[in-house]
């Protein structure tokens, strides 16, 4: 298919944009991978007269395309898709920039961030931040940027934005070695409101921090899955083997949860390894027939590999509100991306 979208002549797929009375041609999608410079400003051009619900509907099959194919690389086209007219091509600009790590961007995410008049928008880029604080601190760009990127997150986390923006902020602050950071966690968690304690546990399993052990087990069978999910998540995310029984507890009845909970445990069983989690794996394996689930359960056992053969650290010895380079523990190249998105430190919200 690339080959044959590469012969398309950019022309032709400019005028398909332009013609509302046609679907546009999903072999098309290809082409719009590493455009050439003449090809941008075409396509710059023309991208205000394209209709709204159809620029939107490109970035969003981009973004499909992009989690399908980790070959193609839509960045120049997202670039230019961040100052649309339309808050929802906006915020989907910024999911297709999801693993671009350029610090020119964090500017222009922290702008939006504090300025843009759409909260979905808002909530996006607070996400998008997070990326900056990981990098920074594994050194990976400078202090003074995970410094201002933090800065702003707190402006927002303490001031008069919408609840959703906020709870993004907090999250995204999760990677954040800044002492204030576990006391904004623990008063979010305390407040005892679903959609706070769903984003304190995000943010709990970001920490690198077992402190957050009690209130995580405590919610691994919390009956709202928004909740249940993010406490499954941050147990794997902080490999927390006292959470290994309680997750082999749900694979047991895994039909009776939800897909993204189901989805969840396997993953986070994966992320903790032990003796029993691959023999659990395999029969869950030998119990299903769908093509897909079948796919992602060889995932997390390829996972589970990685995951028992690697040496664990003992998180109860990390202090991190010393400050401690989290780089001694994590690698970024092991820890990015795998094929599938599965290690990639940010999720999409």
């Amino acid at each position: 298919m690339t080959d044959y979208s590469n012969s398309i002549s950019f022309k032709h797929v400019i005028a398909a944009l332009l013609d509302g009375n046609t679907p546009f041609p999903p072999t098309y999608l290809h082409r719009f991978s590493d455009l050439e410079p003449s090809d941008l400003e075409s396509l710059r051009s023309i991208w205000q007269q394209i209709n709204p619900a159809r620029r939107i509907n490109l970035l969003e099959s981009l973004e499909e395309l992009a989690e399908a194919d980790t070959l193609v690389c839509f960045d120049d086209l997202s670039r230019m898709a961040l100052t649309d007219s339309e808050p929802d091509a906006r915020a989907a600009a910024i999911r297709l920039l999801w693993e671009c790590e350029d610090p020119r961007l964090a500017d222009q995410y922290m702008n939006m961030l504090e300025s843009d008049n759409n909260p979905i928008v808002q909530a996006s880029a607070a996400n998008a931040l997070g990326l900056y604080i990981y990098l920074g601190e594994i050194d990976e760009v400078s202090k003074s940027l995970q410094k201002k990127v933090e800065d702003s997150l707190l402006r927002v986390l303490a001031g008069n934005y919408p609840t959703l923006v906020r709870r993004r902020a907090l999250e995204s602050l999760g990677f954040s070695s800044r002492k204030e950071v576990p006391r904004l966690i623990r008063e979010a968690y305390e407040r005892h409101e679903k959609e706070w304690t769903a984003s304190a546990l995000f943010a709990m399993g970001r920490t690198i921090d077992t402190r957050w052990e009690k209130p995580i087990l405590a919610n691994l069978n919390n009956p709202l899955s928004e909740i249940q999910v993010e406490a499954i998540r941050a147990a794997g995310q902080l490999e927390l083997a006292s959470a290994r029984q309680p997750l082999l507890d749900l694979l047991d009845n895994i039909e009776e949860l939800d897909e993204e909970v189901q989805t969840a445990v396997i993953w986070s069983l994966s992320q903790i390894g032990g003796d029993s989690v691959r023999q659990s794996l395999e029969n869950l394996m030998d119990e299903i027939d769908d093509e897909d689930s079948i796919d992602f359960l060889e995932d997390a056992l390829d996972n589970l590999e990685f995951t028992d053969g690697f040496p664990h650290f003992d998180l109860f010895t990390l202090n991190l509100e010393d400050g401690q380079d989290l780089d001694t523990f994590i690698d970024l190249d092991d820890n990015t991306d795998d094929e599938d998105g599965n290690n990639f430190p940010l999720q999409k919200r």
